[in-house]
Parts: C-alpha cells; sequence; structure tokens
C-alpha cells in the first residue's frame, strides 16, 4: 500500500529538498498508521489533503504558516567546495580504516584483477606496436608468395627481381628494398696473424639488403652513410651492440669482419640497436650486392632468376597511392616475367606492414584472435574484481546505516552521500592502482624472460606512454564508477527514520536479484577460465606426447661446417669412435624442422609437375634406422656415396598420387630440384612441421651438399659425458667453426612456445579469476547469514539441525552455481573448440572437461563458503532471536 503518487510527486516539487525526506517520512508513518485505523481510502484522502495544505499558508497543521515559496525561504550557508571535499576525505579515510579488514579485501580484490589487465593490456599494446614507429609505416607492404599447388602453400618471400622490377617500371612506387635472412653463419674476427680472435655463430640477426633498406624503414645512425654504407660488395652495417660484441669499441668503421670463412666484410656503418618491437630486428646488414660473388659462377644468373623464391620484399609507395594500384602491378609484372611453368605457379600479395607481426600463414607470432581473446580475458578479471567490490560493499553497508540516517538528518542530499561514498571508492581504487601497478612490475620480468624469443622489454613505465596514459586513465574511471556507484546508489537511498531507529533490513540493502546476478556472473567468469585452462593443459600435454612418427630422445644434433663429402665422412668416422655415441646421421634437419618450404617435382613419366608440393628431407642411409623410421614397403638407400640417386617417399604421397599400395611406387623416377632420382622405399607417416598441419606429402633424398646438421643418437646412461667428448672432437676437426648443439627433443619443445606462455598466462589468470570469485563468494555468504540470522534462530528453535541450516546456504549457491555453469559451458566450448581446430591434431573435446570444470567449482565454492556457513548454522539460536 502506497500514498497517492500525483500528491507525493507535488511534496517532491514544492518541498525545499533540504526537508523533503523528514517531511516526506512524517507523512508516510502518518499514512501508514491511518489505514491501519480508518482504511486505505480515507487514509488517501487525508494524505491528498495534507499535501494540498502545504502549497499555501494554513493554521493548527504540522507545517502551519508555511508559504508555497517555502523551499525558497531558507538561506541556508553553502560550504565551499574545498572545504566540503576535505570533509568527506577526512571521514572516508576514517571509514576505511575503521574497516581496514573489508578495506584491505577490497583492496586487495581491485589491485589483482588491475594487475592482470595491466600485464595484458600492456602486452597487447606491444604486441600492436611492432613495426608501426616507421614514418612510412601507412604506406609500406610486404609482399608474398602463394604457390599454387592443389592447395595453396604461403611463403613470405619473393623471386630475387621483383623489387628491383617495381622500383624501375612503376612510378609511384617510392622505393622498394629486398633482404635475405641468414641461419647458422659463422661471424669470425681476424687477429692479423691469419687466424681469428673471436668466432660468434650467428643464427638470426643476420640479412643481406640493399641502401634502400634505410629509405623504407627508419633506422637511427651513429656513424657512416645510409646512401653508400651498402651501394658496394663485401660491405657491412653493425648495430651498436654487435659492434661492441664483435670489437669491445663502437669505433669500428673500416675494420673487417670474416663471413662464413669466406668472405671479408668492410664495416661501413653502425646504426643504433633496433627496437624489441619490430620483426626486422637485424644487427649485421650485409649489402646485398655481395650474394652472387658469394654463389660462385652462377651467381649473376641466379639473381635474375624468377622461379625461386628466397628474397623478402617490402614496398614503399608514394603519398597519396592506393595500396590497390600496387596489386595490379604485382598482377601485371607475374604475367610479364614468369614465363616458365614452375613460375606460373606463383601469385604475388601485398600485405600492409602491420600484418608483419599478425600473420601466421607468413611467420606471424602475434595472430589478432589471440590478442583480442587476451584482451576480453583481462577485461573480463576487471570486470570480475569490480563485480567482487560490489558484493563486498553491499553486504557491508546495514553496518553503515545509521551515518546515512544521521547525515540525511542533518541535511545531506543524496547526490552529496553519492559523490561522499565515490570518493571512498576512489581512494580504495587508486591505493588498488598502486598496488597493482606493484603486482604487475613483480610479474614482468617473469612475462620478459617467457617472450625472450621476441626480445620482449615490458615495464610498467609503458604506462607513461601517451597511449598508455588514455587508456589507463579511462579504465580507472571505469573502475571507479562501475565499482563504486551501485553501492554508492543503494547506501544513499536508505530512509533516515528507519536507518536511525535500526528498522533497516538485508532487502533494502541492494536488490537481492541485482547481486544473485553479480554473484553468477562471477561463478561464469571463474568456469569460463577453468574450462579453458583444463583444455589448454591437455592439448600442451597432448602436444609433448604425441608420438610424432619418429625416434626424438637423446638424439644430439651438432652442425657440420662443410659440403666436402671427405671431411663429413672424416666426422662421422671421429665421432662414431667415441663411448656412448650409438649412431650417427648426416643430413640438412631433423624429421620436424621448419627449415624447408615445399618444392615441386614430377613424378615417373609425367612431363607436367604435379599438382601438389612434396616436402625434401635431406638425409644419409643412417637416417631412417637412427630416427626410427618404419619402412611400409622396399628399402632404405643402399649407400652413402655422392652419386647416389635413390629417393624414399611417405605414405601420405603414395596416396595423393593415387596409387593403391606402397608397393605401387617402388621403382618410379621422381624429379626433384632439376635432378632424377629413383624411389626405392616408403617410409610411414611422420609429422614433418608442428602439429597445427596434417602431414604432407614428404620425399627424403640422400645430398651430401645439403649436408649441415649430424644427429647423433647417444647412450641414455652418460649423456653428459659423451656431449663434452663430442664437443672436443668436434672442435678438433673444425677450428675456424663455431661449436652450437641441441637436443632434438628441446628443439621441439621450442616449436610450442606460444602454447606454454599462453599456458602460463591463462594459469596465473585462473588463479587470480578464482581468488576473486573467492573473495564474492565470501561477501554473499556473510550477507546471507546476516539476512538470515533470525530464520537460522527460529529453524533452529522449530528443531532444524545443523546439516538442514547448513543447506539453506547450499541451496542457494548450488542454484547460482549450476546457472553460471549453464551459462559458461557453451560459451567454453565454442572458443575452445575454434582454439583446437587451429591444430590438425588435438584432444578431443568432450563431456569430461565440463565434468571436471564443475567438479572443480563446487570443490572451490565448499571451500569457501563453509567457514561462514557452519559459523551461523551453530550459532546459539537465543543470540540470533536477539538480533532485532
Amino acid at each position: 500500500m502506497t500514498p497517492p503518487r500525483l500528491a507525493n510527486r507535488l511534496l517532491e516539487i514544492f518541498c525545499n529538498p533540504l526537508l523533503l525526506e523528514e517531511v516526506q517520512g512524517d507523512l508516510y508513518e502518518r499514512f501508514n498508521r491511518r489505514v491501519a485505523s480508518v482504511g486505505l481510502a480515507e487514509a488517501r484522502r487525508q494524505f491528498n489533503k495534507e499535501v494540498l495544505g502545504f502549497l499555501w499558508p494554513r493554521s493548527g497543521q504540522y507545517w502551519a504558516g508555511l508559504p508555497a515559496a517555502f523551499r525558497h525561504q531558507f538561506d541556508y550557508p553553502k560550504p565551499s567546495f574545498t572545504l566540503m571535499f576535505r570533509n568527506y576525505l577526512n571521514i572516508s579515510l576514517r571509514n576505511l580504516w575503521r574497516n581496514r579488514q573489508v578495506s584491505a579485501i577490497n583492496t586487495f580484490g581491485l589491485a589483482a584483477g588491475l594487475a592482470c589487465g595491466i600485464v595484458i593490456f600492456l602486452l597487447v599494446s606491444y604486441m600492436f606496436s611492432f613495426d608501426r614507429y616507421h614514418a612510412k609505416a601507412d604506406r609500406t607492404f610486404w609482399v608474398v608468395t602463394d604457390i599454387r599447388h592443389e592447395n595453396v602453400v604461403p611463403t613470405d618471400a619473393t623471386p630475387r627481381p621483383l623489387a628491383d622490377v617495381l622500383r624501375r617500371e612503376y612510378p609511384f612506387v617510392e622505393s622498394a628494398v629486398r633482404l635475405e635472412n641468414t641461419f647458422g653463419r659463422v661471424v669470425g674476427i681476424p687477429n692479423g696473424k691469419g687466424g681469428f680472435a673471436k668466432k660468434f655463430e650467428e643464427s638470426r640477426n643476420i640479412c643481406f639488403t640493399e641502401p634502400q633498406f634505410f629509405d623504407v624503414f627508419d633506422v637511427q645512425w651513429r656513424s657512416g652513410n645510409p646512401k653508400t654504407a651498402l651501394a658496394a660488395p663485401n660491405t657491412v652495417v653493425l648495430s651498436e651492440r654487435y659492434a661492441q660484441k664483435y670489437f669491445d669499441t663502437q669505433n669500428v668503421i673500416g675494420r673487417t669482419i670474416r663471413f662464413d670463412n669466406q668472405t671479408n666484410l668492410t664495416v661501413t656503418g653502425i646504426i643504433k640497436n633496433p627496437p624489441s618491437n619490430t620483426k626486422l630486428r637485424y644487427d649485421v646488414l650485409i649489402s646485398y650486392s655481395t650474394v652472387p660473388a658469394m654463389m660462385g659462377e652462377n651467381g649473376k644468373q641466379a639473381m635474375q632468376n624468377w622461379e625461386g623464391i628466397h628474397a623478402m620484399c617490402f614496398v614503399a609507395l608514394r603519398e597519396g597511392t592506393v595500396p590497390q594500384r600496387l596489386a595490379d602491378a604485382l598482377v601485371a609484372t607475374g604475367h610479364k616475367y614468369l614465363k616458365t611453368k614452375d613460375a606460373k605457379l606463383l601469385d604475388f600479395h601485398a600485405l600492409p606492414l602491420s600484418d608483419l607481426n599478425h600473420n601466421p600463414q607468413y611467420g606471424g607470432t602475434a595472430p589478432r584472435p589471440i590478442l583480442y581473446a587476451l584482451i576480453i580475458v583481462g577485461l573480463f578479471l576487471v570486470i570480475a574484481a569490480c563485480i567482487n567490490f560490489i558484493n563486498i560493499a553491499t553486504a557491508y553497508a546495514l553496518k553503515r546505516s545509521k551515518e546515512v540516517g544521521v547525515r540525511k538528518a542533518m541535511g545531506s542530499t543524496r547526490m552529496q552521500l553519492i559523490g561522499q561514498f565515490l570518493i571512498e571508492t576512489t581512494l580504495i581504487t587508486l591505493t588498488a592502482v598502486l598496488v597493482a601497478i606493484l603486482f604487475a612490475q613483480l610479474a614482468l620480468p617473469l612475462l620478459n624472460n617467457a617472450l625472450a624469443i621476441l626480445g620482449t622489454d615490458l615495464s610498467v613505465l609503458d604506462l607513461l606512454k601517451p597511449q598508455s596514459l588514455l587508456w589507463f586513465g579511462a579504465l580507472i574511471l571505469g573502475v571507479i564508477l562501475i565499482a563504486g556507484f551501485y553501492p554508492s546508489l543503494v547506501l544513499s537511498r536508505f530512509n533516515p527514520v528507519a536507518a536511525l531507529r535500526g528498522r533497516l533490513t538485508t532487502k533494502q540493502v541492494g536488490s537481492v536479484s541485482v547481486r544473485r546476478g553479480l554473484v553468477v556472473v562471477q561463478f561464469f567468469i571463474t568456469q569460463l577460465f577453468i574450462i579453458g585452462l583444463i583444455v589448454m593443459m591437455a592439448q600442451v600435454r597432448y602436444m609433448q606426447k604425441k608420438d610424432l612418427g619418429f625416434y626424438k630422445d637423446a638424439v644430439l644434433t651438432v652442425p657440420v661446417p662443410t659440403d666436402d663429402p671427405i671431411r663429413q665422412q672424416t666426422l662421422r668416422d671421429q665421432l662414431q669412435t667415441l663411448p656412448g655415441v650409438e649412431q650417427i646421421s648426416l643430413g640438412a634437419e631433423p624429421p620436424t624442422s621448419r627449415q624447408r618450404d615445399p618444392v615441386s617435382f614430377t613424378f615417373d613419366t609425367h612431363t607436367q609437375p604435379e599438382k601438389f608440393p612434396t616436402r625434401a628431407k635431406i638425409g644419409d642411409m643412417n637416417y631412417v634406422p637412427l630416427f626410427g623410421l618404419k619402412l611400409l614397403a622396399g628399402r632404405n638407400f643402399s649407400t652413402n656415396d655422392t652419386t647416389n640417386n635413390e629417393a624414399l617417399v611417405n605414405g601420405t604421397m603414395v596416396k595423393q598420387l593415387g596409387l593403391q599400395s606402397p608397393g605401387d611406387v617402388l621403382g618410379k623416377q621422381l624429379t626433384i630440384w632439376g635432378q632424377h632420382r629413383v624411389i626405392v622405399g616408403v617410409v610411414n607417416d611422420f609429422n614433418t612441421d608442428e602439429l597445427y598441419s596434417t602431414i604432407p606429402p614428404t620425399t627424403l633424398i640422400n645430398y651430401h651438399p645439403e649436408n649441415n646438421m649430424a644427429a647423433i643418437k647417444l647412450n641414455p646412461a652418460d649423456l653428459a659425458e659423451t656431449t663434452k667428448a663430442v664437443e672436443a672432437r668436434w672442435n678438433e676437426l673444425f677450428p675456424e667453426a663455431v661449436y652450437k648443439a641441441s637436443f632434438v627433443d628441446e628443439m621441439l619443445d621450442q616449436f610450442y612456445l606460444k602454447e606454454r606462455v599462453l599456458l602460463g598466462l591463462i594459469q596465473v589468470f585462473s588463479l587470480i579469476a578464482i581468488l576473486i570469485g573467492c573473495l564474492g563468494l565470501y561477501a554473499l555468504v556473510s550477507f546471507m547469514s546476516e539476512a538470515k540470522t533470525k530464520e537460522i534462530g527460529i529453524r533452529k528453535v522449530m528443531g532444524a539441525t545443523v546439516n538442514q541450516v547448513l543447506w539453506l546456504f547450499g541451496k542457494e549457491f548450488s542454484k547460482l552455481m549450476l546457472i553460471g555453469f549453464v551459462l559458461a559451458a557453451p560459451l567454453g566450448w565454442f572458443l575452445m573448440r575454434g582454439w583446437l581446430n587451429g591444430y590438425a591434431y588435438h584432444i578431443d573435446f568432450s563431456w569430461w572437461v565440463f565434468a571436471l570444470a564443475l567438479g572443480m567449482i563446487v570443490v572451490i565454492t565448499l571451500a569457501t563458503v563453509s567457514y561462514q556457513s557452519l559459523k551461523a548454522a551453530i550459532t546459539n539460536p537465543a543470540k540470533s532471536l536477539r538480533t532485532e
């Protein structure tokens, strides 16, 4: 039963806001008494009469003599904003200290969520910043090549002549540059006596490039001329750190380094160290005109070859040029220069420079979907922390009811109360931000170490950058509004009379449905994290344990720094005599590797290349037994002789060729790299790439010029001593080279670095989400125990047992937990199923994932709410009944 709405509205319009709640409270009480004594109709009539009487002077009334302009007659002094703010601040600090346990829980919960948000947003911002700092980044494009077979094979390079053609023939191209990466090369520093003062094995920091590199990309020079530094053959530009590394000084212009024990290079320039947020992180840039001489007699012809795909190509367009013109030019160039059958299979595409780090098809390490997913994860954690704050704040609102009543009785308006409580929220939030920054700074070194291969150098100081300040400030403001507005709204609307008389109930402290909805959201977020964690852990474990089709344990790989077959055989013979060495095979790479692109081939008497390429693997006659490859038909290589023209293929190759059985391919001719070979055996399928893709058609050939790796199978019982003996013998044989060894299983682990880093992040974030969820559950059970104090007392007096009282809490939480699970399970299945579909080989996503997730959340919930629930259940009922 409520008073007439129209009269109530008139009262709100004409009454002084400072006295409204007092007058309105008195009228409401009189209305309720009249309903009980004279009935609802008479009570409404009297209420209307009293409100209308307020509009003009009348005697004998509660407000006798008050004019219609009542609300304008009082001239209360208005305190200054500074004084009022200082008062609010002091009171807020006192309240926070008085309730320091609750304040600490709120601060820690917010800090945990914000710390995760800071780490995620710093990481995502860093990943999105790759190569965007160049002045011409918005008009620079990366040209890639797709090989059109039965299936399209993407590559990140182009034929060598392409960049030069684009520069010469298309005026809208401001500049174009080609560069070639080189791996596993030795850099020696001559000592002036025919030897070397130092030797270094460089795996990924060297490239051959042109002077146009400095026109397209922003490079800061310390010394040298960017126009001429790489114009002549046998010249090199070093970064500051590599100049220091090679010569112990940065004053090295004119000094000489020896490249791969065959070419002397003169240092012509020093540049500042490349930043970490670039995919083109080169410390040694060698002039591109050096390449022909290093390739021997056919060097000049190779530079004009349109069939081979060797050089990365980057194009900077003139300002105002639309990208479509470059796309059309690439098509026209293909029609003009791709004349041979193999060349016609090439298809050029131009990608924005900003895609360099985000396109996994072309070597990108940070796909956009993963980064967007991380952003959502960060938002979920921040939202969960805000929900936790709201639940705790509203759960403890009853303890502040008298404070609110006194403030309202003294004339505080609702907006003033909301302002005060928002100040308290701001103080907690700012404290949480400081704690979160500390947590983030402690966590970032671990993340930088995990992503060391990317060269990350994240720091909380990155928050001071203009763009970071913008989103970080917006995040803090959003947290203050989200976390503080609803509790402030709840506290500010308390009825002062009821608050001062202690008649407020938990139903008046915020909507129960709202609070339950917030807890459901927390359950939803927590269970979503748990589902993702279970799936990712299972998939990473699956990838680590999956049988790849070959033997990988205790297999050591060392470089073979010569293509001389006699010296290669000497290495084999010398290492074979060492104790603990069981087998040795010379080849180019282990069965699973990233080093070789698919190549076209011709089968049997066919005159045209097959519609699909093959993955070529180089290995001698020991390759099959050492790696435990199983023969399905035929035999292994018969000899390691340099004239060996035999080949092995895998089962997938046989199927792709349309043959019925492995034996049908034996004795057939296979032409690859222009060489005719006879297929003598078929091996069982083995994984040649990461588990993202299916096993491709594969060909194994014995080709000694490509032997750059020796695979050594060691006795597992004495790995350490045997490894040292191998290194000592290798150094005796190749004193001019640099020894670098690695175990095959360790190399394979590096393939899934991204998955392990993601799993580590999800483990930490899941733990934080569970912790925040537990705080929210603790707040709710505290609220429920206070709300049901009298009910529990009555039930116990009527004979209810402790278990029956506990079921009051269990029933509530079980319902909310199941609702959260029902919401999280479909979304978790959708998201994780999409993630698993990125792998050709993955775990089965079945019911056990959801059962385990639900079981974990049940255990977590029981552990969180059991103490407070049991405390309420065993409380003396006499004490419970005296609470009102």
